[in-house]
């Protein structure tokens, strides 16, 4: 049995190359209307109400690579290393973040890709606009300790990155990469 967002979710794979070749002339981060898989979007607290902004970032893909030292190593030492300190999507959030100051991430999810880009849709909300701050569901987002949350690394993609998702005393990463001397990631 299929449901509406899953009639949608088809839909929009038909029609997702010719936007795909749309997005990538488009510039980097652009503000939308509504997202492009409102199913997704719903699921992770998009609300069709004001005060709720949807962003679609565009990332180039690849380049995650430390460059290699030119001399003066050890061949063995010359390596080079991936650069795993931030997902795709967490630096999506960090970029949309960064140009809509006065906006709060909630939350984001990947649209597509294609040979040279990611694209990924933010959901933000605006913390000051008295529909947010009047919400039950959403109100928590208007206290200041929640104040630059992808920044500091609290968001949902920054949480997995930061390899928060488990809850075990063996991780390294655990309380903090700092409280255990940078031994994780």
């Amino acid at each position: 049995m299929k449901n509406a967002y899953s009639y949608i979710k088809e839909n929009m794979r038909k029609n997702l190359r010719e936007k795909l070749i749309a997005w990538r002339k488009s510039q980097t981060i652009v503000k939308i209307d509504k997202p492009t898989d409102i199913g997704r979007a719903r699921n992770l607290g998009y609300k069709d109400k004001k005060g709720f902004v949807v962003v679609r970032v565009k990332l180039k893909r690849g380049g995650r690579k430390r460059e290699r030292r030119k001399k003066g190593r050890k061949s063995r030492r010359q390596t080079i290393r991936k650069t795993l300190k931030m997902s795709y999507r967490w630096v999506a959030e960090y970029r949309a973040g960064k140009k809509y100051r006065n906006l709060e991430v909630l939350n984001s999810y990947k649209t597509g890709k294609d040979g040279i880009h990611y694209f990924f849709e933010v959901i933000m909300i605006d913390p000051e606009r008295a529909e947010i701050k009047k919400s039950r569901d959403l109100k928590w987002i208007s206290k200041p300790e929640n104040k630059g949350r992808v920044f500091r690394g609290l968001t949902s993609a920054a949480r997995k990155s930061r390899g928060l998702s488990k809850k075990t005393r063996e991780l390294k990463v655990r309380p903090s990469g700092r409280a255990r001397s940078r031994k994780g990631k």
